[in-house]
């Protein structure tokens, strides 16, 4: 059993290291001397490989890990963005065979040179890849994302909702995206503790220094508010130096503090040398040893975030900003009216109940339709009708009755089983929409079905199946289950 998921069963709580995989000679004998001192203050420390990321000469996950002689306590990432099933399995063979049976699936955030009207570039969405690779992998150590730091109902209801699927498809532990907001911590453990199965859960956590503050503004997810940024310059305007003690100090103060709320470790990025690691870890423990209960840690906390004489630091970005608990929204009257009719218009024709459904299906399932003139007919037809409702993209497997008639296409990485991380109160990630799932939160909230979408596990589109009509395999699949179970009886 793996160093990780030994702490993890056990209760111990563990650092991993988040490294970008990078061609450099310099940087891989520093990584070498972190990777072997192994601890941080006491608990494991153990490496993480990030994919796509950084540049695209990066190195990928299993190129870095092999570069450091494949540690068996390796946690290799894996994000969909731009990948098929495919790439998962030949990923999860290539780790078998060197012995790494660790992963974190993630969706991922925006592929460079994406964009929406253009070319459509496929993410291989997180839930599905969990069912994939608990599949393929029964003993695996499978983790994913869970992004708390959301200040609307819609996105932050659709976020753990989300969650909850990636726990029913595998996940065997969620790690939380950066984030400084600590009510939002403490939000995101009572919500798991309020689960049937909890699991254990890491929290993303970074020295924040005023230059790392405006890059990661633009980072989708991570919330960096102005008065953080304020206080940081502040900071800066007394001396480098003590910025960065000071920044430091925050670091182990919030590391201290995510032990104190129940997180079984920290998923720590920016590291980069062991003077770094190990003045990291004086300040642990000198925190470590002065902080007795989660209340004083709190104190503590706020007061890391004041200077005399500068402005109050807020970690919200305004002040309506939602919380758990808190529900006071619905959809509007276009939106149920669109829901409550394509509703009835699906029950009509693709119930599979009722002569007139039953009638469509039948000339649907006939062999006419299978290739050829009439299968291309076929696809066009379906395309002018749920082109202009729908934004239907035909992917030839129609998910809508999963998704309260609001297309997955419709979302730039054709996510289905929920929102990613990359939502800013309620804006997509691209920043030119509304998120489709916000809008999927309000219906369903208002049609009385949220568990909908915290149970029903939504597959993903081969890129075989796509451009093809979904109206012949919607019906097969009936008539393929009926006809397995006449052949049982």
């Amino acid at each position: 059993m793996s160093v990780l998921k030994q702490a993890l069963n056990e209760g111990r709580f563990v650092c991993v290291l988040e490294i970008i995989p990078q061609q450099s000679t310099a940087r891989l004998a520093t990584l070498e001397r972190i990777v072997q001192r192994g601890h941080l203050a006491g608990w494991p420390l153990l490496p993480a490989f990030s994919d796509r990321v950084g540049l695209r000469s990066d190195l990928s996950p299993l190129a870095g890990a092999g570069a450091l002689g494949d540690p068996a306590s390796s946690l290799l990432h894996f994000s969909g963005k731009d990948r098929e099933r495919a790439d998962l399995l030949l990923q999860m063979e290539a780790m078998q065979a060197r012995g790494l049976r660790q992963l974190l699936l993630l969706s991922g955030d925006r592929l460079p040179g994406h964009r929406p009207g253009q070319a459509p570039v496929r993410y291989l969405e997180s839930v599905p890849a969990l069912q994939l690779a608990r599949a393929h992998g029964p003993d695996w150590l499978l983790g994913a994302a869970l992004n708390p730091f959301k200040y609307r109902e819609e996105e932050g209801g659709a976020q753990y909702l989300k969650a909850q699927k990636k726990l029913l498809a595998g996940a065997d532990f969620l790690t939380l995206q950066l984030g400084f907001d600590a009510a939002k911590h403490i939000e995101a453990q009572a919500w798991m503790r309020a689960q049937a199965c909890a699991k254990p859960m890491l929290a993303c956590v970074m020295q924040l220094t005023g230059k790392r503050a405006a890059a990661l503004q633009k980072v989708p997810g991570i919330v960096i508010t102005e008065s953080m940024r304020g206080l940081l310059e502040r900071e800066r305007q007394v001396s480098p130096a003590y910025a960065g003690a000071r920044s430091r100090e925050r670091l182990a103060l919030q590391i201290v503090g995510l032990q104190l709320m129940g997180y079984a470790g920290v998923h720590v990025s920016g590291l980069h040398t062991l003077d770094e690691l190990q003045a990291l870890e004086r300040a642990i423990c000198k925190q470590r040893d002065s902080v007795a209960s989660l209340s004083a840690w709190t104190e503590r906390w706020q007061a890391s975030w004041e200077m005399p004489d500068a402005p109050g630091v807020c970690f919200t970005p305004d002040a309506g900003a939602w919380k758990m608990g808190q529900s006071n929204v619905a959809a509007t009257r276009r939106e149920r009216l669109k829901y409550t009719l394509l509703s009835k218009v699906h029950g009509r024709f693709f119930s599979r109940t009722g002569w007139l459904s039953q009638a469509f299906g039948w000339s649907m399932t006939r062999p006419l339709w299978q290739d050829g003139i009439a299968a291309q007919a076929l696809h066009a037809v379906e395309r002018t009708i749920k082109r202009p409702l729908l934004g239907c993209d035909t992917c030839g497997r129609c998910r809508l009755q999963d998704t309260f008639y609001i297309c997955p296409e419709t979302c730039p990485k054709g996510l289905a089983n929920g929102p990613c991380g990359g939502t800013h109160l309620n804006r997509c990630e691209f920043g030119d929409r509304e998120c489709v799932h916000s809008v999927k939160y309000r219906i369903a909230k208002s049609a009385g079905q949220l568990p909908v979408l915290a149970l029903t596990l939504i597959p993903d589109i081969e890129a075989g199946h796509r451009r093809r009509s979904s109206w012949p395999e919607w019906f097969a699949r009936v008539d393929s289950t009926s006809r397995q179970a006449c052949k049982r009886r």
